[in-house]
């Protein structure tokens, strides 16, 4: 399965949770491949790895430069992996502008290693441009992590805009796997105002594990690890874990 991480909006989990969702998937025995195409290159660096200049990245990948295989890199979980990004990519969008074919570019490559992984996690940039056009064709389903905040709640109508031309016009088979809330503090009503909203007005799945407010989740990429290798007995790893629990048994229905 192909997922898509995707908001428009930044700051509300969504690297955090493509590098800790593929990280808890291969921790319980899946083979996962992170595929960061943020030139921002945050989930790269949550794993530890540096964007470097020589090392071949999603760029020379979607460039033609370097062959997708090339470029796949070891995790410290066996049966995880990384294609990582570098900030070059940002210059990506334009390039392909005049390609044939531009939106299907990253969708060709990843089809020469689909049958390798049971789980491709693509964490895409928090905008929504020709890269996560690429991205979201190039998957299976979506996954939408939403802040608990009300601002965040009104991006949510743009996005499923955007996945529904992408369903009429690119990509048909298309499905939003739902929404995950990130950020959440109990002790806050407007969190639980903006849960509520969701469970009333979102047509599509909200995942019940809920992902809270945690210092040990925001630590974790300034050492370059994914929380299940920082801290995996905090409230943060407990409710990653389960997302990826969840995650599993929509598929093994």
């Amino acid at each position: 399965m192909i997922i898509s991480v995707v908001n428009q909006k930044g700051g509300v989990g969504k690297t955090t949770t493509a590098v800790n969702l593929s990280a808890y998937l291969a921790n319980l025995g899946k083979f996962c491949l992170l595929i960061d195409i943020d030139p921002q290159a945050n989930a790269t660096s949550g794993f530890g790895i540096g964007a470097r200049d020589e090392d071949n990245s999603i760029y020379e990948v979607l460039n033609k430069q370097a062959d997708i295989k090339q470029a796949i890199m070891d995790s410290f979980i066996p049966t995880h992996k990384i294609i990582p990004s570098a900030q070059r990519l940002a210059g990506a969008t334009v390039e392909l502008v005049n390609s044939d074919n531009r939106e299907f570019a990253l969708s060709e490559k990843i089809l020469t290693i689909k049958s390798d992984f049971d789980y491709i996690i693509i964490d895409c940039p928090p905008s929504l441009d020709l890269l996560t056009i690429n991205g979201l064709v190039a998957s299976d389903f979506v996954l939408m992590p939403v802040q608990a905040e009300y601002y965040a709640l009104e991006g949510l109508g743009s996005l499923l805009n955007t996945v529904n031309l992408i369903k009429e016009n690119l990509k048909p088979n298309l499905e939003i796997l739902g929404s995950v809330i990130t950020m959440y503090d109990k002790r806050n009503r407007l969190s639980k105002d903006v849960m509520n909203e969701m469970y009333k007005n979102f047509p599509h799945r909200i995942f019940r594990s809920v992902i809270p407010r945690n210092i040990r989740l925001t630590e974790a990429p300034s050492y370059g690890k994914p929380i299940l290798d920082y801290d995996k007995r905090s409230k943060g790893a407990k409710a990653y874990e389960r997302l990826a629990r969840e995650v599993i048994d929509c598929f093994d229905q």
